[in-house]
């Protein structure tokens, strides 16, 4: 994005590590990179908890390899310019592995967690990294899950907690509140303990 430009690449496949390099190369090249948001995600979708292994693999190629090759070559075209800012898509998930989502919130917490290491490495390129962990926002991944998502925000309203944090140049965009702090408890709380809350919960039907 430069001076209100944006482009989305919704077309190409995230896995394809040439084809992104490719890609960015040339968005910078006709628009030098000042933001960009590495939102390549995938859960297993409803009544999915068992996960194949299949399902696993696809949902960490994509989560993962997908955020990989977005932010890797984005970075390195922004350390030759002027510097920009990164923004990866992580989950309120990846605070604390889910058993109703095993592959997706381990692969959230991957990209969480090398997300804010990276934003102390970048920021000697002067490129700023925040790291986005959301909770439920209604989009059409969410319309298709037949369990409880409390606290459930509309994608504007998360939109523009996303952008305001952004501006701010927030290390770590979370949203809900009520939800934040739940995760935040349950990645502190000794493993066992968590487990036996995490138990309680409702399957994904």
């Amino acid at each position: 994005r430069e001076k209100g430009a944006v482009v989305e690449a919704d077309t190409i496949d995230v896995k394809d590590r040439d084809a992104m390099a490719e890609w960015i190369a040339k968005a910078d090249a006709a628009h030098p990179l000042d933001l960009v948001i590495a939102n390549a995600g995938i859960s297993g979708g409803p009544g999915s908890s068992g996960e194949d292994e299949g399902l696993v693999r696809e949902i960490f190629a994509v989560n993962m390899a997908g955020v990989l090759n977005t932010v890797l070559p984005a970075a390195t075209a922004m350390a030759m310019g002027k510097g920009g800012q990164i923004a990866i898509m992580s989950s309120l998930s990846g605070l604390r592995g889910l058993p109703s989502a095993p592959a997706y919130s381990a692969s959230k917490g991957a990209v969480r967690a090398w997300g804010e290491a990276l934003r102390v490495v970048l920021a000697r390129d002067n490129i700023a990294v925040s790291v986005i962990c959301p909770g439920f926002v209604e989009t059409p991944m969410t319309a298709t899950n037949k369990f409880p998502m409390p606290f459930k925000v509309s994608a504007e309203e998360a939109a523009r907690i996303i952008r305001r944090g952004l501006a701010r140049n927030k290390p770590r965009i979370a949203f809900p509140w009520p939800t934040y702090w739940t995760m935040w408890l349950l990645s502190v709380l000794p493993v066992g303990v968590g487990d036996r809350l995490l138990a309680r919960l409702p399957k994904k039907g």
